[in-house]
C-alpha cells in the first residue's frame, strides 16, 4: 500500500521496514516534529464556560 509523506507530499510504500513511517525520511519526520514543537500545528479547543470556571476550571469527574 502507498501513502503520501505528510511533509512532502511524496508517495511512500507503507511497509514494516520503513522505520520514518508515514514520513518518507528522517528529514521530514524531523520537519514535522518541529511544526509541532513551534506550535504550527495545534488541536482545536472549546473556551471554557462560566459555570466550569467557578468550579476550578478542572471538567473531570472522578
Amino acid at each position: 500500500m502507498n501513502v503520501n509523506c505528510p511533509t512532502c507530499k511524496k508517495s511512500v510504500e507503507w511497509k514494516d521496514t520503513n522505520p520514518w513511517r508515514p514520513f518518507c525520511s528522517e528529514r521530514c519526520k524531523l520537519i514535522d516534529f518541529g511544526a509541532w514543537a513551534n506550535e504550527e500545528y495545534r488541536v482545536p479547543a472549546e473556551t471554557a464556560s462560566p459555570d466550569d470556571l467557578d468550579q476550578g476550571g478542572d471538567t473531570t469527574r472522578h
